[in-house]
């Protein structure tokens, strides 16, 4: 039987290749190599080593390359993408033969979470450029990304209490029991009672560490990881990743890395929108856990429309027609009408309640007419008669359900808005943790060049690669224009104006800053390559 056979190991090559040639000419690793070229580092801030002694430093774009690529191929270990430096051909093409130790690689990560936010945002700034973010339909979220520390290294107030009780237990049957050892059997008593004893003093310390800093929680592997509910009354030690994306093409346009739960998050996630978009002018989408009044008023004083679910009432009538839902508010008379057309009235006073550590204003309404109501017995168990609760926040909440009321059908769309990311970050790439430990900004950079990523892709998908490789020529063009030839004179742009436009009509603003610029090169040979 025949069989295809390689080519022996020891045969030796008589026409070589370059690695230029192995490297296809829509390879996307191509691409990955404009995008980094077409960023003016000194705008990003990257950390860079400035000093003339030792070993000169790799150059930020080579290892902003490098991260890219591994991301986008689903490689995150420093010391994966070492390995991955000396064997695979994409990335001795991309890092023309470099190979950064894992530690240099590490560190980038590490030290440049700022700059890599700006690179993010760059992705953005070319959607923008090419109409690609619709800016009317948003939607926000958030998902739980498991951190670098157990469960078992995350402690709480109750959870410390519980084990001082179990060493004290311990403590006392191993006092006891040296009490009344022999010689022989004593000094392993001892041991145990030293061993506990300094457990017990690890304890002390984290519990008065917990009361002096005022934290609910303290996580040892990686200190600003807390845990957090995922679903179905699962919880993990985590981080909480805020999203926003846009309806026109399930684009990114802005992440927050957090360690805290979705009630107080909406509002800062919608002012940083704002200023994004620059406009108030679209509408945003939100689940059920952003519903909390405060965060409420402020989204609708930016003067932004909100969709926000509306979780279900915690404690309804003994008979569904009297939940509150049936009590009809009347603004101009402050005062509640129940089904059975009586009036509830309240005092002016305002009380304060608290409910998960959100602090609000209510007003009371209550009747006397409770007292003889024929079907009291139907609408209330509280022996004093029906009182309605008011939150201050009430008009806000109630805008609100009049807006998906109005028009469910876009609300209904939220889901699939808002998952697209999350389905290809998670279920396609396995991202399902950070990577990183000790700290939020390290795991802030991770989720940055998670989303860069995401955003890379998608941009591919949508514009395809030549027009996004022929776009990314003219960025690195104005960089090379701004840094490296101040004394070139200006010699033909007109083929690039005429092509660039004939590829993509909304690319106005980057042509009048083409022509801006003080010196423009030849892009003939950029075009035809």
């Amino acid at each position: 039987m025949q069989f295809i056979e390689g080519t022996p190991r020891n045969q030796a090559v008589l026409f070589t290749q370059s690695l230029e040639e192995l490297i296809e000419a829509d390879n996307e690793v191509r691409l990955i190599d404009l995008f980094a070229e077409s960023i003016h580092l000194p705008d990003f801030h990257f950390t860079i080593k400035t000093t003339k002694e030792g070993r000169p430093a790799y150059h930020p774009q080579d290892l902003l390359k490098l991260f890219i690529y591994g991301y986008l191929n689903r490689i995150r270990s420093s010391r994966q993408l070492e390995k991955e430096c000396k064997r695979n051909i994409e990335l001795m093409w991309l890092m023309k033969q470099l190979v950064p130790d894992h530690n240099t690689i590490a560190n980038f990560r590490r030290d440049n979470e700022k700059a890599i936010r700006k690179v993010f945002r760059h992705t953005v700034s070319i959607a923008k450029q090419f109409e690609l973010i619709g800016g009317k339909l948003l939607a926000g979220d958030s998902t739980k990304l498991r951190a670098q520390n157990s469960k078992k290294n995350n402690f709480n107030e109750h959870k410390i209490e519980r084990h001082l009780g179990y060493i004290e237990a311990k403590l006392g049957e191993y006092n006891a029991a040296l009490a009344q050892a022999d010689q022989e059997h004593k000094p392993g008593v001892e041991q145990e009672v030293q061993k506990y004893t300094a457990r017990k003093k690890d304890y002390e310390d984290k519990q008065q560490y917990l009361e002096q800093s005022g934290e609910a929680q303290l996580s040892t592997s990686d200190p600003d990881s807390r845990q957090l509910m995922t679903r179905n009354n699962i919880c993990e030690v985590a981080y909480n990743v805020q999203t926003t994306v846009d309806a026109k093409h399930y684009l990114l346009i802005d992440y927050k890395v957090t360690n805290s739960n979705d009630s107080r998050a909406m509002s800062g996630m919608l002012r940083r929108t704002k200023t994004i978009l620059g406009t108030t002018a679209f509408t945003a989408l939100y689940d059920k856990g952003y519903h909390t009044g405060i965060e409420i008023r402020k989204a609708l004083d930016l003067g932004i429309e909100i969709m926000v679910a509306v979780p279900g009432t915690g404690s309804n009538a003994p008979d569904e027609r009297y939940n509150m839902s049936r009590f009809i508010y009347e603004e101009d008379k402050d005062a509640y009408i129940c089904p059975e057309q009586q009036v509830l009235t309240t005092n002016g006073n305002w009380y304060q309640k608290t409910k998960e550590n959100n602090h609000y204003l209510v007003k009371h309404y209550t009747t006397n007419a409770c007292a003889g109501c024929p079907v009291r017995a139907l609408c209330t168990k509280n022996s004093k008669g029906r009182m309605i609760e008011r939150s201050e926040y009430a008009g806000y909440v109630e805008t609100n359900r009049l807006n998906i009321e109005a028009k469910p059908e876009v609300y209904k769309k939220r889901q699939s808005i808002v998952e697209h990311p999350y389905g290809t970050i998670k279920r396609q790439w396995g991202f399902y943790y950070v990577i990183t430990k000790r700290g939020i900004k390290r795991a802030s950079a991770d989720a940055g060049l998670m989303f860069v990523a995401y955003n890379l892709k998608r941009l591919i998908s949508i514009m395809g690669s030549e027009g996004l490789t022929k776009y990314l020529q003219v960025l690195a063009l104005l960089i090379i224009a701004k840094t490296g030839f101040p004394q070139l004179k200006i010699i033909n742009t007109a083929p690039l104006f005429v092509q660039v436009k004939k590829m993509f009509s909304p690319v106005n603003t980057l042509l009048r800053r083409l022509k801006a610029t003080s010196v423009t090169l030849n892009c003939q040979p950029y075009l035809s390559s």
